[in-house]
């Protein structure tokens, strides 16, 4: 059985430094390596998402008029303008949730924590995307650290007006909110920008969401497999299974100097498996069977949120999370962004996207490809999707191909043959221009006696084995295959989709680690 809690010593007062107005890339000297640091710096924002997330894969259980006021009076919400979706979620479409965790003190014992003077700040992110068919999700943690654009957005004022924030380039993610007046849906524009993932909805917390979500299930089941005995959280754990909550789970979801070589990015790691251990205990029937901890998490969590307006009432929450419990939880995956340490800094403070990795992530997402293996008739019809890639290939000379641009990049039949002719000898290619009719995925369709063609552009595009399309006849004399891009076109020499085990480290909710 898991130990109860860790017992800590009293929490300590230390506060982040205040992050001004500038907010460059080395603001405030913050690092994410394990390095001598003010201890006003090390305390950053936890992972309140896990009990976000968690409460949306459970549901609000609640019965009877005064009960649906009661939790539909805790609910703050945030008119964010044009951002979003106006409707809870569309039919036969893909859902993307961001999640937000702020620095801002609010709640009752949270005076030690972030920043007395912020605004809030987005310190901590996930993406939460959740496949159209709603086998699958994806949970993609954002690096605060993270030096990005964030794109010009409005926000929606008291009076009804928009006002108009202007672009910042190379800057930390974390100011995309509360920094010169952005609200939650310039977060949402600037993830939307990076990951080319329009989000429909946001949610928001402060420090109180994990103390109480965690305390309101009874506790959280967590494996170390190294003892802790960290100065700076007050955390004092054996190594083994421990079940915490309250300021026990706030303390080991924002330690940092703990794990691994105290990276910002190892704390996401923890989180993350705090998180799966959440969502499994709030499914589990210990839970979903207790009318009272239904009642608390509930109340806890609909307490904890800040929501868009159109997800801003308990009917319109119970919407959504009717459609994410038919996600099984062996098919949620949490990944990190893949981030590479900033050229720009003779010592590495803040990171910046892989440019190999991230870009076939964001690919992936885009084409609403599982990271897990979700159904045995997925796998085997993918298996003969590949088989389509296998053989021979003709000499780059002989490959005949029109293409037409069904996506949204301006000029991308020409900028593709081009291409195609200049950097791959294939002469015969032909700009068709645009396509009929828009296309959501690249499609390649030939002939049967044309597939040494075909597996030859393939290999050339990195086309997946889904985006070739045979025919039943064989061409005739000169006919040339025909390539329609897609919107998941992203340009010239780039791989259509990213691989099919794509090489970053992730983990499933369904399964227990043990923290290192």
């Amino acid at each position: 059985m898991p130990r109860q809690g860790g017992r800590r010593s009293a929490r300590g007062q230390e506060t982040r430094a205040k992050e001004g107005p500038g907010s460059s890339p080395n603001e405030n000297g913050a690092g994410r390596r394990k390095r001598k640091a003010p201890k006003a710096r090390r305390k950053k924002a936890l992972i309140w998402t896990g009990g976000v997330v968690a409460f949306l894969l459970v549901g609000v259980s609640a019965g009877g008029y005064a009960l649906y006021q009661h939790f539909n009076g805790n609910l703050n919400s945030v008119d964010i303008g044009d951002a979003g979706n106006k409707d809870v979620v569309t039919a036969n479409a893909p859902l993307n949730i961001l999640v937000i965790g702020t620095d801002k003190r609010t709640g009752k014992g949270n005076e030690g924590y972030g920043d007395k003077g912020s605004t809030g700040h987005a310190d901590t992110n996930i993406l939460f995307h959740v496949s159209k068919d709603r086998t699958n999700a994806t949970a993609l943690s954002i690096p605060r650290d993270l030096i990005t654009n964030i794109p010009e957005c409005k926000s929606r004022q008291a009076d009804g007006t928009d006002k108009v924030i202007p672009g910042t380039e190379n800057i930390r993610f974390n100011v995309s909110l509360g920094q010169s007046g952005r609200d939650p849906g310039c977060t949402m524009e600037t993830v939307k920008e990076l990951t080319g993932l329009k989000v429909d909805h946001f949610m928001m917390v402060d420090f109180n969401a994990v103390k109480e979500l965690s305390t309101a299930v009874g506790g959280v089941n967590i494996c170390l497999a190294r003892p802790i005995k960290d100065a700076d959280s007050h955390l004092d754990l054996s190594a083994g299974e421990h079940r915490i909550q309250g300021e026990d789970a706030l303390a080991f979801v924002r330690t940092r100097h703990a794990f691994a070589n105290g990276s910002d990015l190892d704390r996401i790691k923890v989180q993350q498996q705090f998180i799966g251990s959440m969502i499994r205990q709030m499914k589990s029937d210990d839970t979903l069977t207790s009318p009272t901890k239904l009642f608390k998490l509930a109340d806890s969590a609909t307490k904890a949120l800040t929501v868009d307006k159109a997800i801003g009432s308990v009917p319109k929450l119970t919407t959504l999370a009717k459609e994410l419990t038919k996600i099984d939880t062996k098919n949620i995956s949490f990944v990190t962004l893949p981030v590479i340490d900033n050229p720009a800094e003779p010592k590495p403070i803040t990171v910046v996207v892989d440019p190999v990795k991230a870009p076939q992530l964001f690919s992936m997402m885009q084409a609403d490809t599982s990271l897990t293996e979700v159904a045995a008739q997925k796998k085997a019809a993918k298996g003969k999707q590949d088989d389509l890639l296998k053989g021979t290939k003709a000499a780059a000379g002989d490959v005949r191909v029109d293409v037409y641009n069904g996506g949204e990049i301006s000029g991308a039949a020409q900028q593709t043959v081009t291409w195609l002719q200049n950097e791959k000898g294939v002469l015969k290619s032909t700009n068709k221009a645009n396509a009929p009719a828009k296309a959501a995925r690249t499609t390649l369709e030939y002939a049967p006696n044309q597939a040494d063609q075909a597996r030859a552009l393939a290999a050339m595009m990195g086309l997946p084995g889904s985006a070739l399309k045979k025919g039943t006849t064989d061409a005739e004399g000169l006919q040339a295959m025909v390539l329609t891009l897609g919107r998941d076109f992203k340009g010239a020499g780039t791989p259509i989709t990213g691989p099919a085990k794509i090489d970053i480290p992730k983990a499933s909710a369904d399964k227990a680690e043990c923290a290192k």
